[in-house]
């Protein structure tokens, strides 16, 4: 079976490969498929975000695929930057820029708790659709730390451990990460369908 995952994010693509790898399920990244669209992620939830993804990339390779959206939610800051945070700081996707921001409006913040949600979806070609979450809870640090992963890796500690996921290595990451947790729960809920 080839199950395109719908991300350019080298990052993503390279954790989603490493998490979802299966005998006998081949998985293709945008670069493997030409002419790849590019999608609009003008959804107000991580959700239609993921689902859109999932939907046009579908269409326009007749194969099963998966797409996420990911999102780091700051209780004081009301849920923000949720579907913004890949554009926190302004258009383009700087990471250094929009740790940043952040940090400048958590100075004075009295509470740092936050978390990071990712929905996947996945469309098949018989025109179905499916999404898992997953989320895990942690605090926003001071100031960045390490030098492993993208986004706000440097600055969030999940809940349970004592250093950010920038400090924390690939298989560490993956044993605890929301993408991970998103992953393992469509392992579980699509097992069927993906082997």
């Amino acid at each position: 079976m080839k199950l395109v995952l719908a991300t350019k994010n080298a990052h993503k693509l390279k954790e989603m490969s490493a998490l979802f790898a299966r005998e006998g399920l081949s998985l293709l990244g945008m670069h493997d498929v030409p002419d790849m669209p590019d999608v609009e992620e003008n959804g107000t939830t991580l959700e239609e975000n993921a689902i859109k993804k999932a939907q046009e990339i579908q269409a326009h390779t007749g194969l099963w695929t998966l797409a996420d959206d990911t999102g780091l939610e700051v209780d004081v800051l009301d849920g923000a930057p949720g579907v913004y945070s890949a554009r926190f700081a302004g258009e383009p996707v700087n990471y250094e820029a929009n740790n940043r921001k952040l940090l400048g409006l958590l100075a004075d913040a009295s509470s740092r708790k936050a978390r990071f949600r990712t929905v996947i979806a996945l469309a098949g070609p018989d025109g179905s659709m499916r999404t898992v979450e997953g989320r895990v809870d942690g605090i926003i640090t001071d100031t960045p730390r390490g030098t492993s992963g993208f986004g706000y890796d440097p600055v969030f500690i999940p809940e349970g451990f004592d250093k950010t996921f920038a400090e924390m290595t690939e298989e560490e990451k993956n044993t605890c990460s929301h993408r991970a947790r998103a992953l393992e729960n469509a392992r579980v809920a699509w097992a069927e369908l993906l082997g």
